[in-house]
């Protein structure tokens, strides 16, 4: 089973989300995947990388949120204009894939092959990434099936949610593909390490590969209301305000992939990362003194495994373990790397009390 897909790979880049669990580096106007963790280049600008050669820059489209639009198209001009997706509000990302499809319906047609992407991900392997994209928009093309990239874990995760592998569907690009048996919400520890001991689970990545009639056809099938939408806008580009709080605001997993019948996972490794809070920073990065360290220079006295973003400081750390620590300069991070988490409770403080400023 190798057969071609006979129209163009394209890429829908979901950028929309804030990134509130790397505050205070990110903001809501310089989100996460704005920002450069390591190197010079940001997540999204990595995320763009990461397909060059594999699709055109015309083929890539990004959907993101009117407050951070600007510092989107100031990070990526090599797309057109055009392909930059503003939400008015943010719906969650069925809303996010709808309109994107209604996109690429009126410039492919409904035989293109769509990828859907995080922007804030990291990959190591980009050769291996870009092939496993290759042998699922093969397989979308043959089966008409919902493709997803199921991410071979290295450890007993509790922060993912996983995908159980069901029986082998066939091969297509020398990979093999499996039916989904079923999604399975973040587990706690012992759950997890029987998942990683047992094998047939895997990471759910959120990256999706299908082509714009199978998703179109999801939507009419389980968000009918969403489906009403994307068919009236197909139309009439003129109604997409008035038409946009009609999208269904739900998750695509939740809508769509958990009750959908012909969904399939590639099980995929190339060095993933969601790079989902700082506590991820030692996954990325090489450590330094006193643990993972960014800054002018650093003297660690009895400190370890701390991490710490202060690139206009030299830092110095004194008998602190396992310590986050974040300084910007309208507001500095001090937390347990345990607590890393909470800071959603800080953005929830800030909201509250009007501080707004600061988010």
């Amino acid at each position: 089973m190798s057969s071609k897909p006979s129209t163009p790979l394209t890429v829908v880049i979901m950028a929309g989300g804030r990134g509130t669990r790397f505050w205070p580096r990110s903001r809501s106007r310089l989100p996460k995947q704005c920002v450069a963790l390591t190197g010079e280049r940001t997540l999204i600008q990595r995320t763009v990388d990461r397909v060059e050669g594999l699709v055109p820059h015309e083929q890539v489209l990004v959907v993101t949120g009117a407050d951070m639009a600007d510092a989107i198209r100031e990070q990526l001009p090599e797309l057109p204009p055009e392909n930059i997706l503003v939400e008015p509000r943010g719906r969650n990302t069925a809303p996010c894939i709808a309109w994107a499809t209604v996109e690429l319906v009126r410039r492919y047609g409904g035989d293109a092959v769509m990828a859907v992407l995080p922007a804030d991900h990291l990959v190591d392997d980009e050769k291996a990434f870009q092939s496993a994209l290759k042998a699922a928009a093969h397989a979308a093309s043959s089966t008409n099936g919902l493709i997803t990239l199921g991410i071979e874990p290295t450890r007993p995760e509790t922060g993912f949610g996983y995908i159980r592998c069901g029986e082998a569907l066939g091969e297509w690009g020398d990979r093999s593909f499996h039916h989904v048996q079923a999604f399975v919400e973040k587990p706690d520890q012992q759950t997890a390490t029987e998942y990683l001991a047992s094998g047939g689970y895997y990471w759910n990545a959120g990256m999706f590969v299908w082509t714009v009639d199978a998703i179109r056809d999801a939507f009419h099938a389980y968000l009918p209301n969403t489906w009403a939408a994307m068919a009236r806008l197909e139309f009439d580009p003129s109604a997409f305000s008035e038409l946009w709080d009609s999208f269904d605001a739900t998750s695509i997993d939740y809508g769509i992939l958990e009750h959908a019948k012909s969904v399939y996972v590639l099980p995929a490794g190339f060095g993933w990362s969601d790079v989902g809070s700082w506590t991820a920073i030692p996954e990325i990065s090489e450590p330094t003194e006193g643990g993972w360290v960014e800054s002018l220079g650093c003297v660690a006295i009895e400190a370890e495994g701390n991490v710490v973003h202060a690139p206009e400081k030299l830092v110095a750390l004194v008998g602190v373990e396992d310590l986050v620590i974040v300084d910007t300069p309208d507001a500095l991070l001090v937390t347990r790397r345990e607590d890393a988490q909470r800071i959603r409770e800080v953005i929830s403080r800030l909201e509250d009390e009007g501080l707004t400023k600061y988010l």
